[in-house]
């Protein structure tokens, strides 16, 4: 196991700033960055140059930073049968219910959205954006992920995971983010780590839950299907 000690705090703050730029809604300054991660003005701006040459972010006119290009190669290579499989089942899927749909795995103890599809139609709707982590044992989606493994795990929530395996979806509300409301499907697929589909949306939204979970189901079949494809999967097991 590592110990922090063996860690390289540069990298370390240079992932944060990554972090911090993908969860901002608008391009920061250095100021803010440095003020975000509590570091000395010189260092923020150093980090953000060496980002900036390597394309991991972008600077605008007025000297701001955001996510740059350079991250979509980088993120081309995570799990690419998976991401390829559910982009037409998200767009579907975003379509049909009018909400943010996404699909999310498992890594160690945190659900990380892979890939997302907003709805085309007018009207609010939330950003899940790719890269976004939260503990399994928080939200919809993890607990749709935890019930997707062999044995329920043991923990404050075995017994909602018992549920999920029961009757195959799972729900939250104000678990990640106040407000908000999440429905999410295990998904039956060829993976050594398994995924779920799940949507997001503002709670108040006129939405049947068992008929978004039934819906998400269907969905999570095609995406099984797809995965097992010859040519198509995703790496299977065993």
């Amino acid at each position: 196991m590592a110990v922090e000690g063996a860690l390289s705090q540069t990298l370390s703050r240079g992932l944060q700033v990554l972090e911090l730029l993908a969860a901002a809604e608008q391009a920061l300054s250095v100021d803010d960055v440095a003020a975000g991660l509590g570091l000395h003005r010189s260092i923020a701006y150093r980090l953000l140059r060496t980002l900036e040459a390597h394309r991991l972010v972008d600077r605008d006119a007025a000297g701001r930073y955001r996510p740059g290009v350079g991250l979509a190669v980088l993120a081309r290579s995570v799990l690419p049968d998976l991401r390829t499989a559910a982009e037409p089942v998200l767009e579907a899927a975003a379509a049909d219910l009018g909400v943010t749909a996404f699909v999310v795995v498992a890594r160690g103890d945190d659900c990380v959205t892979l890939a997302s599809v907003e709805p085309r139609r007018p009207g609010a709707s939330l950003a899940q954006r790719p890269g976004t982590v939260h503990p399994l044992e928080r939200g919809a989606p993890g607990l749709a992920l935890l019930a997707a493994r062999p044995a329920v795990p043991a923990g404050s929530r075995a017994a909602e995971v018992e549920q999920v395996r029961r009757r195959g979806w799972a729900t939250s509300h104000d678990e990640v983010i106040p407000g908000l409301r999440a429905v999410a499907v295990p998904v039956p697929a060829h993976l050594e780590e398994p995924c779920a589909l799940a949507v997001v949306y503002i709670d108040g939204t006129v939405l049947d839950e068992a008929e978004v979970a039934a819906r998400l189901s269907a969905a999570a079949r095609q995406l099984s299907t797809a995965l097992g494809r010859p040519g198509g999967a995703a790496r299977a097991l065993g």
